[in-house]
């Protein structure tokens, strides 16, 4: 089958929001391309055998790459631009220049998958469904199958979001994940020994990914919901976890405290550093206490309670 492989040149900051678009009209892979997540991954020597000395460091733009069936690419297109271009609003995206190119679907299918490895994050391994792996003692393993959205947990905004949950969950703990995207966040607290999860997003590929991805790790103590959490004050956590970008985390600050119980935890993330004040402004006038923050590259996981610590 023919695709047309789609490019669109950004900037760091808005690399995952572009995938996002394109993961809307992609049904078989995105792709980003992101030299600065190149130089992250490059402290972990685990994470990485090499860098190739011919990259260029001086290079800042990102390349995020979508494929769309032949006939669906001229429509597809238009929408695509339209959508870009509206992120001007919030982000930094540099040129937005996109560009197509005629490709056969089983020779990119095949080898988009040789760049995915396992992602350690503190005592969890994040690993896509593809791959087999011999898991430590200590170690917990999350499968992901990657071919349908929202990647495998290797983007900073994910890997802080595990980081954070492994100190704030026990075996009581209720979470809520707003805005599950693939799951990764409510699975990974099932498989580490919650009470229970309930992951929602307003988007039907996010559920449809979320509820793939249960059955794969087998989740029984997990619930997946099509709607807008914050819509229903009767569903209530112990600990809220919502990987979205700064600015409807601003818009959650007034209301999210309804669906946390007494003494619960939020975690946020999705936040670029030059948006940190922005968002910890937000939830500090609306009675949070921030009570850890951590960065990694361009982006930033906050840590909150209700009330005073």
């Amino acid at each position: 089958m023919k695709y047309i492989e789609i490019t669109v040149h950004t900037l760091t900051e808005a690399g995952e929001l572009v995938s996002d678009i394109l993961w809307d009209y992609s049904t078989e892979g995105v792709a980003i391309y992101d030299f600065n997540d190149i130089l992250e991954l490059a402290k972990d020597n685990k994470a990485w055998d090499y860098i190739d000395e011919n990259l260029v460091i001086e290079n800042k733009e990102v390349l995020v790459k979508g494929y769309v069936q032949k006939e669906n690419a001229s429509k597809v297109l238009e929408e695509i631009t339209d959508r870009v271009n509206a992120l001007r609003e919030f982000v930094p995206v540099g040129s937005l220049e996109i560009n197509t190119k005629e490709v056969e679907g089983d020779e990119w299918l095949t080898k988009w998958k040789e760049y995915f490895k396992p992602i350690k994050i503190g005592k969890v391994v994040v690993c896509p469904n593809w791959l087999k792996y011999e898991k430590a003692d200590d170690e917990t393993v999350i499968k992901i199958e990657s071919n349908m959205a929202f990647g495998t947990g290797e983007h900073e905004t994910t890997s802080m979001c595990v980081e954070l949950l492994q100190k704030y969950i026990n075996k009581d703990t209720v979470l809520l994940d707003v805005g599950c995207g693939s799951g990764i966040l409510g699975i990974t607290a099932c498989l580490l020994g919650i009470s229970k999860a309930i992951m929602t997003d307003i988007d039907e590929c996010a559920i449809e990914a979320t509820t793939q991805n249960m059955e794969i790790n087998d989740i029984k103590n997990g619930e997946v919901l099509l709607k807008n959490l914050l819509d229903d004050n009767s569903i209530k956590g112990d600990v809220i976890v919502a990987n979205i970008m700064a600015e409807v985390l601003v818009m959650f600050s007034k209301d999210i405290k309804n669906n946390l119980k007494e003494n619960g935890v939020i975690i946020l993330s999705g936040i670029l550093l030059s948006k940190e004040k922005f968002v910890l402004d937000a939830y500090v006038n609306a009675g949070f206490t921030p009570i850890e923050i951590i960065r990694k590259g361009e982006w930033v996981a906050i840590a909150l309670k209700y009330g005073k610590v």
